[in-house]
């Protein structure tokens, strides 16, 4: 008598496992709809009870507790602002109309303060690479780019700068001037990690300000800006004068305005 075959056993292709999790997902998904569905049905007075009870819950699922749904969205706006941390120098920040007397006194300590970041650049080296102005909007310093702060199409500092920068911070700890600083680029397209010239000219201030920050400039009196080739001192036409573009500049800006009675006193 012949046996009968007996029919092959079937084994469990590694493959379909994919099945289990995705059958899963299948569930979870219904469910979701389900729910979503009785609480677009659902009584307000009955939903409260729902609403509370995954309040009270959803810290023991997530952590956080209440932490959760007082962030975002719902937290009071003016708790989140950022306060600086002396209301003093905030105060300090704010251009303030003055006498012809207080204008003058501001105008000779900016002057001071030039001929301290002069020095202070003439000590290392530096004074083809260090350019100091008083003008009726304040202090602009002019840092040459080349051979001093950044590579080509980097935002990333040179060592040789360190010093410089260091010895400027140490100079502008001293005020409670607003310091605004901007960095530039000739009209040359940059290639690489920045896709434009703006992108580049933020990155190189924002450079400069964390150099400051780091020498214990409150961050409070900092602002970064990036200008791209908008702001030429020079021809864009030249390699002289691509090189003089390529720089960033820090603004001290005047903190006393003069007011019509004094303006018209010292005309």
């Amino acid at each position: 008598m012949a046996r009968k075959k007996r029919a092959p056993h079937h084994e469990e292709h590694p493959d379909e496992r994919w099945l289990v999790t995705f059958a899963d997902m299948l569930v979870l998904l219904l469910a979701l709809f389900i729910v979503l569905y009785a609480l677009g049905d659902m009584d307000p007075k009955k939903a409260e009870p729902f609403a509370q009870s995954v309040r009270e819950n959803s810290g023991k699922i997530f952590g956080g507790g209440t932490a959760i749904a007082e962030t975002g969205g719902q937290a009071d706006s003016s708790e989140l602002k950022q306060q600086p941390p002396s209301p003093s120098l905030q105060a300090a920040l704010v251009s303030t109309p003055a006498t012809a007397e207080e204008v003058e006194k501001e105008t000779s300590d900016l002057e001071q303060l030039k001929a301290q970041i002069d020095s202070a650049a003439a000590d290392d080296g530096l004074s083809s690479k260090v350019e100091t102005e008083v003008t009726k909007d304040g202090l602009n310093v002019r840092l040459k780019s080349d051979d001093l702060l950044f590579d080509s199409g980097s935002a990333e500092l040179k060592s040789r700068s360190d010093r410089i920068i260091r010895r400027m911070a140490q100079l502008l700890r001293l005020k409670s001037h607003t310091i605004r600083v901007s960095g530039h680029t000739d009209s040359v397209p940059v290639s690489g990690r920045y896709p434009t010239n703006w992108e580049l000219s933020t990155a190189r201030a924002s450079a400069v300000v964390r150099a400051m920050t780091r020498n214990k400039v409150s961050p409070v009196r900092l602002e970064a800006s990036g200008k791209a080739h908008l702001a030429p001192v020079a021809s864009n036409s030249t390699d002289r004068g691509r090189s003089m573009n390529r720089r960033v500049e820090i603004l001290i800006p005047r903190q006393k305005v003069p007011t019509a009675e004094s303006s018209d006193a010292s005309e």
